[in-house]
């Protein structure tokens, strides 16, 4: 198999992924605040456009499949981080990186508020989340000149980074927020780097 018949098959997969997720999210928001214990994989399978069986080869539970696209966008993490400029500090390198990774698209308010309402939902997000730490130590400690093996400091960060992105979740969802989930991210990303981003107003 050639590289373009490599990469149409990644893209197709990865297109179907998103139909299921989508689809999963939809109907258990559909459903309202039980939604997830009224949703079977049938209809999931259904609304996506594909069969029962081609749905458990993509996902072992509906959570997980709800949950997909933080799963995917916390995978990118890393990555996101690598591809900063090199010569950027570290506390604005990782700030432009979340950001542009988790709210682009800004994300659905009433779909991140069923995951943080639903105890097996917010669970598999955690587990979704915590992808992400790995790859954001990495790159950090490739960007600092640490070893990850020795030296706390990329891990914790990014620990610390994970965090500060289910915080913003949190606090982006309260009643009467008027702020882009940009901003409230920024908001939660800066208390990590306060000495940095002091020098900076």
């Amino acid at each position: 198999m050639n590289d373009d018949a490599m990469n149409l098959r990644a893209r197709n997969s990865q297109a179907t992924r998103e139909a299921i997720s989508h689809a999963a999210l939809r109907l258990a928001i559909e459903q309202g605040p039980s939604g997830l214990a009224l949703v079977r994989v049938h209809d999931i399978a259904t609304a996506a456009g594909v069969s029962p069986r081609t749905y458990n080869n993509y996902f072992s539970s509906r959570a997980e499949a709800i949950c997909a696209f933080q799963a995917d966008q916390s995978r990118r993490a890393g990555q996101a981080l690598r591809s900063r400029p090199a010569g950027e500090p570290l506390d604005q390198a990782v700030i432009a990186a979340v950001i542009e990774l988790y709210t682009d698209p800004e994300p659905d308010k009433a779909g991140l508020r069923m995951i943080m309402s639903t105890p097996e939902l917010e669970g598999e997000a955690l587990k979704a989340f915590s992808m992400a730490e790995g790859p954001l130590a990495e790159a950090i400690a490739a960007r600092t000149g640490t070893d990850p093996q020795r030296d706390l400091f990329p891990a914790v960060t990014a620990a610390a980074i994970t965090g500060a992105i289910r915080v913003a979740g949190r606090h982006w969802l309260e009643p009467g927020n008027p702020e882009s989930f940009a901003t409230t991210l920024r908001r939660a990303l800066t208390c990590i780097f306060p000495a940095e981003s002091s020098k900076e107003e």
